[in-house]
């Protein structure tokens, strides 16, 4: 199975470092990106991803306000939020919102491949989210 990806995150050096890992990822297709919460709406809604992989802090609308406006949608991509700011505030914020994960910045390599393999194998889509 593959996923479609779509990457909302407002540092350009970070998402070239997202982009590089999943490109080397099996079973993954980035299919655009997002430098904003409202591009991220946009983008999501015309293009359906399979996943989105959210920044938290972003201009316009952050992530969290990003996520709660696609709940009432009736095919909501797969949120993983990926953040600097790894407390628990936003890990509760995060789990609230139905996300399928959440990964420190600092760790987004080891976290998000593993969060991804558990994705493709999911495959009867469940509706797993974030424990």
């Amino acid at each position: 199975m593959t996923i479609t990806v779509l990457l909302a995150d407002d540092n350009p050096v970070f998402l070239a470092s997202v982009w590089g890992l999943l490109y080397l990822l099996p079973n993954t297709k980035i299919i655009a990106e997002a430098r904003d919460g409202e591009e991220a709406l946009a983008k999501a809604w015309q293009l359906k991803p399979d996943l989105l992989l959210l920044d938290i802090v972003m201009p316009k609308l952050n992530g969290l306000d990003v996520a709660r406006a696609m709940q009432s949608w009736p095919r909501a991509p797969r949120i993983i939020f990926l953040s600097m700011n790894d407390d628990e505030a936003y890990r509760a914020a995060a789990r609230d919102l139905g996300a399928f994960g959440f990964v420190a910045k600092s760790d987004f390599v080891v976290g998000l491949i593993l969060l991804i393999e558990r994705l493709v194998a999911d495959k009867s889509g469940n509706g797993e989210t974030l424990q």
